[in-house]
């Protein structure tokens, strides 16, 4: 592990912006873990990564395809965007035959996944606070609340 940041993020509009942000600055051979609780604001993050990358979308929850390719606009590299929800052995991710470095790879519920695979990453964890989810007065929309950021970047020890 080489550090951890952590920042705030008040609004889902700011959780996309960050993702945007985060996107243009990505690079093939990237790979990103989101982790966190449903609801919490990963595919939210996604779709900004997909948009600060210019890739082809929309970028949606890959739950029932398990992985899916989301190839760049602006030739940058393809953006992979998987769900290991459903793996429940890191030589399953290995079996999706992702090119992880040609791609920016982004996995929900990935972590204890990419060890087996890869030998950096960042884990992105994102924590809700408590009650999100209920619903404002008029019982529309949920609560916009912050979300607190956790990034830790995962890097191979020095020989």
């Amino acid at each position: 592990m080489i550090g951890t940041e952590e920042i705030v993020v008040a609004t889902s509009e700011k959780m996309h912006a960050f993702g945007v942000r985060l996107g243009r600055s990505l690079a093939a051979g990237d790979l990103l873990v989101l982790t966190g609780p449903l609801g919490a604001g990963k595919t939210t993050l996604a779709r900004g990564i997909g948009e600060g990358l210019g890739v082809r979308g929309p970028v949606t929850s890959p739950t029932f395809v398990l992985a899916r390719t989301h190839p760049s606009l602006v030739g940058g590299p393809p953006l992979v965007h998987v769900d290991a929800y459903r793996l429940s052995e890191p030589i399953e991710l290995d079996d999706l035959d992702i090119d992880f470095a040609g791609s920016v790879v982004l996995v929900e519920w990935g972590r204890g996944m990419v060890d087996a695979v890869a030998s950096r990453w960042v884990d992105i964890e994102i924590e809700r606070p408590t009650g999100a989810g209920n619903t404002d007065a008029n019982d529309a929309d949920p609560v916009d609340e912050p979300r607190r950021i956790r990034i830790t970047r995962h890097e191979p020890h020095p020989a």
